[in-house]
């Protein structure tokens, strides 16, 4: 036996992969527990229809399902097979649903999937029970299939159980006992399991397991429809279980699959039914399975009469059953994976469907075997992702039931969340709406995106207007707003910028040690620098000011950031961190102008040598005291200025009265966007992520390998050597080509890499995006395409930064 006490709490095809995938690295002192018999258990897997569509706007959702349907593949019980590898089809039936067809597979072309847009007699052709004259085209995946979820969940376990794992059936989880902040063992109905790590796999239970050591999980179960057919006449003498393409019919939020001379019929535009997981039945007092609730055939006659119409061939058939099926939905619809930020050892594996199952499995144990994931970038999922207002019941069960209700819509990458909106304002709030602010929301904070009160600035300006995709939840004011940054000033909020202090005598020790920057210099510095894991991956960018021989304020990106803050302390209590964000806001003032603007509101010295470029001071504003630091993501002179929320609106008051007589104006994210793209300035989370390198992602020159050690160091000196791929700057010419992130970017016929951020540079006249490329292909002037819905648009490589590469304007 080796490696420390493990006990999974869930046995269902995540809990059986994490098994198979940790012994086989080794730890095999682990039990397996669950309330249900082996392999049915009765959750969500045992009732599970089993279909695998790889297609997902997330890469790291992709590459997960890759591996699941690749292991899967593999795995078989008693020669029969785990995975049926018949394709997936995606009908599209209205012309924006064959629009959508074309993004989609470009989001495979970008992660590297094989597919291909056919025409509606190939998907006749492919699944003929689809009525010609209903389809446009579909999105044809070779790779996709059919999975045995409980045949999985059984191969799995026997692999485990020969390297010596020990799967418990009815053993029901009545507590999970802790010590000193750290698990210690297992409560079930038939005694005491010690455990030096617990691993919540329980799926719709997954709550209420977690509330057993004081966990708020994000999770809601709701019902599902899932129906089967009796026999469909057409598919008389089908001996093979499966022989047509899984098959969706988004437009109507439908699916279907084989089950020999049946089909099932899944569907997702009912009414969402959420259940609380203490409302669970037990396996004893449920019926048929715990996770299977009674039909409910009123909310099915509408798929029915649509099943009829793609598919007439069921007009001779009937439904002969039918369950609304238990599954879990999440606030943001990806997974829960990770430890608890308050209790050691307790890890949960949560809001995982088949799809990803064996992925989730093998991402988890390198997780805990190796303290990082190497085969998957795993921060959408990080389960410490949350803000608090996040984690509130009422967000939990409104935005988990949006989810359902939006599993197959076509969301546009700007499209604002539902209710509950609004949840945090800026004390700037009521200005803005003055100002005619259009909002989207970014972690619950309401944040322009441009002000119609702008409007008038479009007059003799010559602002491209984008394509009607790109053309949503955009105004040419953004375009205005822009240029008129460079022009004269900008006002810009940036209170959704998180903001942690970091104290103690030992902040600075602290800092030096998870940064790969030199922060420990004079009080007054700002140092850009990164935040690594182990293995070099970039964790995050920061921003970290040193206000006070110990105090440290960190400009960074959001939660996660704490919480790796938060896990790193040391034991003698000579740091600490805090959230200082909703206390506090900031107003980025920005333009050739803005110390016209600034300086004779005070006292302190604002010139060039009075405050230099990436430099913090305190000084009043008026009668407003403010933490001013000298930084720009737009590349224009200016200040990030700080204040208390409760003085923010006098300084917005303040500053606005100040820089309307120069021509200033107050400007949203659409402009920013664009001007931090024209300078070249990366965005944590979307050009870069924990799968990249500094010098990979062009960020470099913030790892100080000179300093002393720090996490990721000895990484980055094996890597920084070895740089097969760059995040590198296009330009495209076309003014109404603007694409969104995400596209596949084509050398000839073959993907060679992805858009990360993209948006129209109003100043350099050129649309930009920015995408990570062969090291090979990221030459300036080669010549590429962007696969953008059903064209392939010309984009060139070029020198960055695109504007001011002297820095001249920052620094002026």
């Amino acid at each position: 036996m080796a490696g420390p006490r493990v006990v999974i709490i869930g046995a269902g095809v995540v809990g059986a992969a994490l098994a198979d995938e940790i012994s086989a690295r080794g730890w095999t002192e682990v039990t397996v527990v669950d309330q249900g018999p082996l392999p049915a258990t009765g959750g969500s897997t045992s009732h599970a229809p089993g279909l695998v569509f790889q297609t997902n706007s997330s890469k790291t959702m992709t590459e997960l399902a890759r591996y699941t349907v690749e292991k899967f593949l593999s795995l078989d019980v008693d020669g029969e097979p785990c995975f049926l590898q018949v394709g997936g089809l995606e009908v599209a039936t209205t012309p924006e649903r064959l629009a959508e067809v074309h993004r989609r597979h470009g989001w495979l072309g970008s992660w590297g999937i094989d597919a291909r847009v056919i025409g509606p007699e190939e998907c006749v052709e492919r699944h003929p029970l689809v009525a010609r004259e209903r389809v446009l085209g579909g999105l044809l995946v070779p790779t996709d299939g059919l999975a045995k979820a409980v045949l999985a969940v059984e191969a799995q376990l026997r692999a485990a159980r020969d390297r010596g794992v020990r799967p418990l059936g009815g053993h029901e989880v009545l507590d999970i006992r802790t010590e000193d902040g750290r698990v210690t063992a297992v409560v079930t109905d038939q005694g005491e399991i010690p455990a030096d790590i617990v691993v919540c796999c329980a799926g719709i239970w997954g709550p209420k397991v977690a509330r057993m050591v004081g966990m708020d999980l994000p999770l809601t179960p709701l019902a599902h429809q899932l129906a089967w057919t009796g026999p469909v006449p057409a598919l008389a003498g089908q001996t093979a279980e499966a022989v047509r393409p899984i098959l969706r019919h988004q437009d109507a939020d439908l699916y279907y699959r084989d089950r020999f001379d049946r089909l099932g019929i899944g569907y997702y535009g009912h009414r969402p039914m959420p259940i609380s997981a203490d409302d669970i039945l037990s396996p004893d007092e449920a019926d048929e399975m715990p996770s299977v609730l009674c039909f409910t055939e009123d909310d099915f006659a509408e798929a029915w009469t649509e099943t009829q119409s793609l598919l007439p061939a069921t007009k001779e058939a009937e439904v002969e059953e039918g369950i609304n099926g238990l599954f879990s939905f999440t606030t943001d619809g990806l997974p829960l994976l990770g430890e608890s930020p308050d209790v050691q050892g307790f890890w949960v594996a949560e809001a995982v469907w088949v799809t990803h199952s064996a992925g989730v499995g093998r991402a988890m144990a390198e997780w805990l075997v190796d303290g990082y994931c190497s085969s998957f970038d795993l921060h959408e999922c990080d389960v410490n992702r949350f803000e608090p207002h996040q984690l509130a019941p009422e967000y939990v069960l409104a935005r988990d039931c949006q989810n359902f209700v939006e599993v197959y819509d076509i969301l546009h990458p700007l499209q604002p969340s539902g209710d509950p909106r609004p949840i945090r304002t800026s004390p700037f709030h009521a200005r803005q709406q003055e100002l005619g602010a259009f909002f989207l929301e970014a972690t619950g904070w309401e944040r322009p995106q441009w002000y119609e009160a702008n409007a008038s600035l479009i007059d003799d300006r010559s602002i491209p207007i984008p394509n009607d995709w790109a053309a949503q939840y955009w105004s040419p004011i953004v375009g205005a707003e822009a240029q008129t940054t460079r022009e004269t000033v900008a006002m810009y909020d940036m209170t959704a910028l998180k903001r942690l202090e970091v104290g103690g005598p030992g902040a600075a020790a602290f800092l030096e040690r998870l940064s790969t920057g030199k922060v420990a210099k004079s009080v007054g510095s700002v140092t850009y620098t990164l935040l690594l894991d182990h293995d070099g991956g970039i964790r995050s960018d920061v921003t970290v000011a040193r206000l006070a021989h110990d105090l440290f304020q960190v400009g960074a990106n959001g939660n996660l950031d704490l919480d790796w803050f938060t896990r790193h302390l040391p034991e003698d209590g000579t740091v600490q961190v805090r959230d200082i964000t909703p206390g506090t806001c900031c107003i980025g003032l920005w333009g050739p102008l803005a110390r016209k603007v600034l300086q004779p509101l005070t006292d302190a010295d604002f010139t060039n040598d009075g405050l230099k470029y990436f430099r913090a001071k305190r000084a009043y504003i008026g009668s407003v005291p403010v933490t001013a630091m000298r930084l720009s993501y737009v590349g224009e002179l200016g200040w990030e200025l700080y204040t208390t929320a409760d003085q923010g609106q006098k300084l917005w008051d303040t500053l606005w009265q100040a820089a309307k007589p120069l021509g200033g104006i107050v400007a949203g994210r659409g402009a920013f966007n664009s001007l931090r793209l024209e300078k070249g300035y990366r965005s944590f989370g979307t050009d870069m992520t924990y799968e990249h390198d500094p010098y990979e992602a062009g960020v470099g020159f913030a790892v100080k390998l000179d300093k002393g050690d720090f996490i990721g160091k000895a990484a980055m000196e094996r890597r920084k050597a070895d740089v097969r791929r760059k995040l590198t700057c296009l330009t495209i010419d076309d003014p109404q080509a603007v694409v969104m992130g995400k596209e596949p970017v084509y050398d000839g016929d073959r993907a060679v890499g992805y858009v990360t951020s993209a948006a129209y540079g109003y100043t350099i006249g050129k649309g930009i995006a920015y995408a990570w490329l062969p090291a090979e292909l990221a030459t300036p002037g080669s010549r590429l395409h962007i696969g953008y819905f059903d064209q392939r648009i010309l984009a060139v490589v070029a020198e960055e930064p695109l504007f001011d590469p002297t820095m001249s304007r920052l620094r002026g």
